[in-house]
């Protein structure tokens, strides 16, 4: 049972939900449109997940993930997956030094606080089982030594929903692993002649640059905000409402797969996050409803009957949503 935060939690919460906004302000800077896309991925690093950024090449995936890391002075790394991508290039291995004849260890991209796994689903599944312990359990292990990733540390990974050849779809254990599945689609009319203005006025190629977002925050800023969190105030009738709603989807007709119990811890983690990126202490059932598409909709499978249909994993959670009473606030 949760209980009502304190006087101090308050004013953690409170600060916390200033530096949140000031992350969210920066990201806007050099992201044109795409709001609901920077909450998401701020609600994410929030509540400590990780996320999985789904869209078509070219709509700012890797841009959102660079605007962040240097709004809270992180340090981030980027790894193309491809299908000869090896396990030791992602976490690192130990090297045999011929001048001292000792073996050292090379520690890899993934010990960041950002890691942009690109095209997740173009590696097979050794390499993409390489990041289960690192999402897991924040740490690695190499050669039986485990070693802890630097805190905070989110993985943001991408994956294109058209191109399929060539592609290794990640399996239900790895995407589970996700708090959110985040949809990237394509900017408005009007926003798309804001970003063409913005990229090619008095600049050579088609770079995105980064001059207009300022480090508002450290990586011990974000640790609090994480901490801030956890701090937020859940009633049990929310909780409840979280678990009636993962609950449903497993008996739904035209899935073939429903949501486990991480369905239900991800819709009360990212509430709590979403409630703080509103300046709130408390969570409120609308909070669970608005990120419950994001939260769901990578842990559900469509039977063929329905996907054949032209029906999507998030017309499922809305029919649920409109179903599932919630509690009064």
């Amino acid at each position: 049972m949760n209980s009502t935060p304190d006087v101090t939690q308050t004013a953690a919460i409170e600060a916390a939900a200033t530096l949140l906004g000031g992350l969210r302000k920066q990201i806007g800077n050099a992201i044109v449109g795409q709001n609901q896309v920077i909450d998401e991925v701020l609600i994410t690093v929030a509540a400590g997940g990780h996320a999985l950024l789904e869209g078509v090449p070219g709509i700012g995936k890797t841009l959102l993930a660079r605007a962040l890391a240097k709004a809270f002075r992180g340090e981030t790394s980027r790894v193309q997956f491809t299908p000869d991508l090896m396990p030791a290039d992602i976490v690192g291995h130990m090297l045999y030094e011929a001048r001292t004849g000792d073996m050292k260890l090379r520690r890899g991209p993934i010990f960041t606080h950002l890691f942009l796994a690109d095209e997740i689903n173009r590696s097979p599944a050794k390499t993409q089982a390489a990041l289960l312990e690192a999402m897991q359990e924040r740490q690695v292990t190499i050669e039986g030594e485990s070693l802890a990733l630097p805190a905070p540390f989110a993985v943001l990974a991408t994956q294109n929903p058209i191109e399929m050849e060539g592609t290794y779809p990640l399996p239900e254990a790895q995407l589970d692993r996700f708090l959110l599945k985040i949809r990237v689609g394509y900017p408005s009319e009007s926003e798309e002649v804001a970003l063409t203005q913005h990229v090619t006025r008095g600049r050579v190629g088609d770079a995105f640059a980064l001059d207009d977002v300022e480090a508002v925050a450290t990586p011990a800023d974000v640790v609090k905000i994480q901490e801030a969190t956890a701090g937020i105030y859940v009633d049990e009738s929310v909780v409840e409402y979280a678990v009636r709603i993962t609950r449903a989807t497993r008996a739904r007709s035209g899935l073939a797969m429903g949501a486990g119990p991480r369905g239900a811890l991800a819709l009360v983690r990212a509430a709590r996050a979403h409630a703080l990126l509103e300046g709130r202490t408390f969570v409120t059932p609308d909070d669970i409803k608005n990120i419950a598409p994001a939260a769901l909709r990578h842990r559900l499978q469509l039977e063929a009957s329905a996907d054949l249909e032209g029906r999507t994993t998030d017309d499922v959670v809305d029919d649920i949503l409109a179903e599932v009473e919630a509690p009064r606030e």
